[in-house]
């Protein structure tokens, strides 16, 4: 069985007096049947670990470089994220996909790089509206799979997000239909490529707009084993409720 997993990307927001929502998140869900993973700016990452000592609610960072070390100003390791206190690292997010111009080539050198780390890479993929319009989202999302997602994948060092650029942020959502397509597929593929035991167990999230009034609607979908959530991660009282809805999915 696949363990929920519900994630929270902070993106650039986020000040030491936040950590206080990670406490009270903590504080709400002590003994929770999903794992939590909470991914803040970098600057937050070891406070945050601090701050949440004995909680099993865990940390990651938003990027790591290819290199392990190196000339690389403004850049972070995948080790430094680990000796930071992260368990996990988010890759290829679509806002660094267009505004650094991440290729898929990039993000599976850096997912090599974190996964060697020890840290477990949430690839990211998704579409473009005008790549949905055309439909071509099958295409884009197995091109993606297939260039971003590292050999050395296994269900314990890698997790895969499904978002639609055009969802994240605008209130829009994709149909159930759509989103369980896009799942379907990508499992088969893992299956296809790593065997039915690595594919079956790598878990699959879906990001996108993901609220407390759709939440269960979308994690009944099946291969949804979680979401990776923007906005509304920032706030305990606002993502309290979307990790009550895995819990019970």
């Amino acid at each position: 069985m696949r363990r929920k997993l519900a994630a929270g990307n902070w993106k650039m927001n986020g000040l030491n007096a936040t950590l206080a929502e990670l406490s009270a998140l903590a504080a709400e869900h002590p003994d929770t049947g999903v794992d939590l993973l909470i991914c803040p700016p970098a600057t937050l990452i070891a406070p945050a670990r601090a701050a949440l000592a004995g909680s099993p609610l865990q940390i990651g960072g938003q990027d790591c470089h290819a290199e392990t070390s190196g000339a690389y100003t403004g850049d972070l390791s995948a080790m430094m994220l680990r000796d930071a206190g992260a368990s996990a690292v988010i890759l290829g997010h679509s806002e660094r996909r267009a505004s650094h111009r991440e290729t898929s080539e990039e993000v599976r050198l850096k997912a090599n790089t974190a996964q060697a780390a020890g840290l477990m890479s949430v690839v990211c993929l998704g579409e473009s509206r005008f790549q949905r319009e055309a439909t071509n989202t099958l295409d884009i999302i197995g091109a993606q799979l297939s260039l971003s997602v590292p050999d050395s994948s296994t269900g314990e060092n890698l997790v895969v997000a499904y978002e639609p650029v055009w969802a994240i942020g605008s209130g829009l959502t994709p149909t159930p239909e759509q989103i369980g397509e896009v799942h379907t597929f990508m499992r088969a593929r893992l299956e296809h490529r790593f065997g039915p035991g690595i594919g079956r167990s790598v878990r699959l999230l879906y990001g996108g707009s993901v609220k407390a009034e759709n939440a269960a609607e979308i994690f009944a979908i099946p291969d949804v084993d979680g979401a990776l959530v923007g906005g509304a991660s920032l706030k305990a009282s606002d993502f309290s409720p979307i990790i009550e809805a895995l819990e019970a999915a």
